[in-house]
């Protein structure tokens, strides 16, 4: 099933949206976050993910040339022109935009990094692109199945376990904290009313997190997956309309219909010819170039079906390390002691998306062991305003800030230096409670992926 024909159609359909999708996030990027928030300036301080602490940010022009080159690469992508090395310049580009700075991390990055690496092995350039346009010998109307599926099975993945995610407590038996983000909304024109009610909250509860557990499986089913697509459309324009979460609504309608029949583009384009002009103009001028580049009936064939780049070993081997990954990174946190809302050991690329609602404030403090001096530090004095909102509601946050002070001592002379970090947190309207051991000298203390961290106290309700 992985090796039969399928048409190509979709996944043609799927590389534009991709890069059109990819050129907007990146200038959102670029005009909010460097631009205008200045987070990506090299002279100020970034979190970073484990094991990639050596990425920084270059310095102006470079890094405002880096994002309008991807920019330049998505919109390459787009329209199918120097395919593969546009797709791997994309893939370690945003990447590299992505690795920059974790207080802004988001889920819909995370998903768009994977997307860029499988795109890279995907012939989404054998048909309606620049590359086939001028090789004929490129053009092809079928491509093995794997290359199509592998897209959904993504999107699957995350509605799945973010439907798992939403089954706790706070979600289903309190609303909470979605209560808090509807009722601030009261305000809008004609709705405003509708989000300040409670029980709008616990309906949106509990019917997102249904919607996302039989998504999957009822976009699979050929009588209920129009029903799905209808409720994914309503779920998603309506997470547009009140939350600002970038292109990840579009990118999951894109993914998600997917699910439809490949050839469902070229139904939705012969509609398109019987009640419009413009399609038939644009098909008679793609028909014409195509006509002066090589045989029209290479395109129109189909029985014509890409020859495969791989073995069907290596990609049943390639795919099953993929799946395996995406079904098993989720639970990491189960493995875990501790509420991972709480402790947040696990909640990264788990697909836990907008669940909770976590504050914390403080401080820290560094004391010399020579002199027994100590100094309190302030975060405002370093860091920029998303840092600071973060910092204080992620561990790994504080004690990578905490390495930083300890470090920056060292730089200042002092060699000796013990630093502690005096935090307060509250989630999801519970009253505020200490939240780091303020007596653990975090200056000797390296984190661990796999394993509990002591220092974070445990939630007293």
């Amino acid at each position: 099933m992985l090796f039969k024909p399928v048409d190509i159609a979709s996944l043609a359909f799927f590389r534009v949206v991709f890069g059109i999708l990819g050129f907007a996030d990146l200038m959102g990027v670029w005009t909010y976050y460097h631009l205008y928030k200045g987070y990506f300036n090299p002279d100020n301080f970034q979190f970073k993910y484990m094991g990639f602490e050596w990425v920084g940010p270059l310095p102006e022009p470079f890094m405002s040339a880096v994002f309008i080159g991807l920019m330049v690469v998505a919109l390459l992508i787009a329209v199918g022109r120097w395919y593969r090395v546009c797709t791997v310049v994309f893939f370690l580009g945003f990447s590299y935009v992505f690795l920059l700075e974790k207080a802004v991390y988001l889920n819909h990055g995370y998903l768009f990094i994977w997307l860029s690496f499988l795109m890279i092995f995907l012939p989404a350039n054998r048909h309606f692109s620049w590359d086939a346009l001028l090789n004929p010998k490129l053009r092809s109307e079928k491509i093995e199945a794997w290359s199509l599926w592998i897209l959904p099975l993504m999107m699957g993945i995350v509605y799945f376990f973010g439907a798992v995610a939403k089954m706790n407590a706070d979600w289903l038996f309190d609303a909470n904290p979605l209560h808090d983000w509807l009722r601030v909304k009261d305000d809008m024109p004609l709705l405003g009313w509708l989000w300040a009610q409670k029980e709008t909250a616990y309906v949106m509860a509990w019917s997102g997190m249904l919607l996302d557990l039989t998504a999957p499986f009822l976009l699979l089913l050929r009588k209920t997956r129009g029903w799905a697509l209808g409720f994914l459309l309503f779920f998603h324009l309506t997470n547009t309309l009140i939350f600002q979460i970038g292109i990840f609504p579009w990118l999951s309608i894109a993914l998600s219909l997917l699910f439809f029949p490949p050839d469902w583009p070229r139904q939705v384009w012969a509609f398109a010819k019987q009640k419009m002009k413009w399609p038939r103009r644009v098909e008679g001028w793609w028909d014409g170039k195509v006509g002066k580049n090589g045989d029209v009936g290479e395109t129109t064939n189909l029985s014509s079906v890409a020859q495969p780049a791989y073995t069907k070993l290596g990609v049943k081997v390639a795919l099953t390390l993929l799946v395996s990954f995406h079904l098993v990174m989720p639970l990491r946190h189960w493995v875990i002691p501790g509420d991972v809302a709480w402790t947040e050991e696990g909640h990264r690329y788990a697909w836990r998306m907008m669940l909770r609602s976590k504050r914390g404030y403080g401080h820290f403090e560094v004391k010399n062991l020579q002199t027994g001096g100590a100094t309190k530090v302030s975060v405002s004095d370093y860091l920029t305003d998303r840092q600071r909102e973060k910092i204080f509601s992620h561990p790994d946050m504080v004690l990578q800030f905490a390495h930083y002070l300890r470090d920056l001592w060292h730089r200042r002379g002092v060699p000796d230096v013990a630093v502690h970090a005096i935090v307060r947190a509250t989630l999801n309207g519970r009253k505020t409670q200490p939240y780091i051991d303020a007596k653990v000298d975090l200056a000797k203390v390296e984190w661990e992926a796999f394993e509990a961290s002591p220092w974070i106290l445990p939630m007293e309700e």
